[in-house]
């Protein structure tokens, strides 16, 4: 990887909190093997410290697992059971990542997900918007992430077959952050 991989212009190193009202975090998960249900989390906060060089960055995430919204309470009730999510031992999700590296158009941001009690390691592919100024003084810069993971590798492993075939909940979710923050001026 050379330098010139990883310029990114108006490049700034600090570290930045998550804006959560001008953030989103959701995904998308095949239902009954014909459509996709998406859903959102309402809760989380984070860290982003961005380095003297962009492969000394990091980010730490802290997700609230109870503020799923997927639109239909009676859904988030269940999802929030320990036939998914268990959000009564399992109340809050993390993201800390491991190293930032060149890749794509963008960058891959490696780290530790925690879904259940359950640590494995992903890549983020991960697209900068751009950093500049903002309107009150302050300095943002935004980014947007994803990444497919598969629910069982984090115990959220509900067996909900469909008779002829098929299961009521795929395995595979998509998953999109949308991300805005503030660099912290002191």
């Amino acid at each position: 990887m050379t330098a010139a991989t990883t310029q990114i212009p108006g490049y700034i190193a600090g570290v930045w909190d998550i804006d959560t009202s001008h953030s989103d975090i959701s995904f998308s998960v095949r239902h009954m093997m014909v459509s996709k249900v998406k859903g959102r989390f309402g809760t989380f906060s984070g860290v982003i410290t961005t380095g003297e060089t962009v492969e000394t960055s990091a980010v730490e995430v802290t997700i609230d697992a109870d503020s799923i919204d997927t639109n239909n309470e009676q859904r988030d009730a269940h999802i929030r059971s320990a036939d998914f999510f268990q959000t009564e031992a399992h109340p809050r999700w993390t993201f800390r990542s491991t190293a930032v590296r060149a890749g794509g158009d963008g960058l891959i941001v490696d780290g530790d997900l925690t879904i259940k009690g359950v640590t494995r390691p992903v890549a983020l592919d991960v697209e900068i918007g751009g950093f500049g100024p903002d309107p009150f003084g302050g300095t943002r810069v935004g980014f947007s992430a994803n990444i497919t993971i598969n629910r069982n590798d984090f115990g959220v492993d509900i067996a909900m077959p469909l008779d002829g075939g098929g299961v009521v909940v795929g395995e595979k979710v998509q998953v999109t952050l949308e991300v805005e923050a503030v660099l912290r001026t002191a």
